[in-house]
């Protein structure tokens, strides 16, 4: 796995750095986020806690994926930026898999209560009237 780094910015405000990447990979599938995650944290010496892949996609009839990534000053940043669902993404299969199967569960249990509102007909316009 081969990942060449596009465009590298730094956005002050969220204080983070925003990468556009791209990556080589012979295999037949598309690398995991977390595989990625790991390299792209040890190539731009960081921490896996600051850094996030946010997307991920294949280039159709290529073994090239191309991404972005978010690289996080401190980790107490990156827990206050980066949403629930990108933070699961990007968990190793086993976490990830706990957490889907806890939610799954969760919802099993509750059932859905059906909302039956009463709709009011409108009262009928004489004919002549028009807005």
């Amino acid at each position: 796995m081969e990942i060449k780094i596009a465009k590298e910015s730094y956005n002050p405000l969220l204080k983070r750095k925003e990468l556009s990447f791209s990556v080589k990979h012979p295999s037949a599938e598309t690398p995991p986020r977390f595989e990625l995650r790991q390299e792209l944290a040890t190539k731009l010496k960081s921490t896996l806690d600051q850094t996030f892949v946010i997307k991920l996609k294949t280039k159709t009839g290529t073994k090239e994926a191309v991404g972005e990534a978010q690289v996080y000053d401190s980790v107490e940043r990156a827990k206050s930026i980066v949403p629930a669902h990108i933070v699961v993404r990007n968990l190793p299969p086993e976490e990830r898999k706990k957490i889907t199967e806890a939610k799954a569960a969760k919802v099993e249990k509750k059932p859905r209560e059906k909302k039956t509102e009463e709709k009011k007909p409108e009262p009928a316009k004489p004919a002549g009237e028009t807005k």
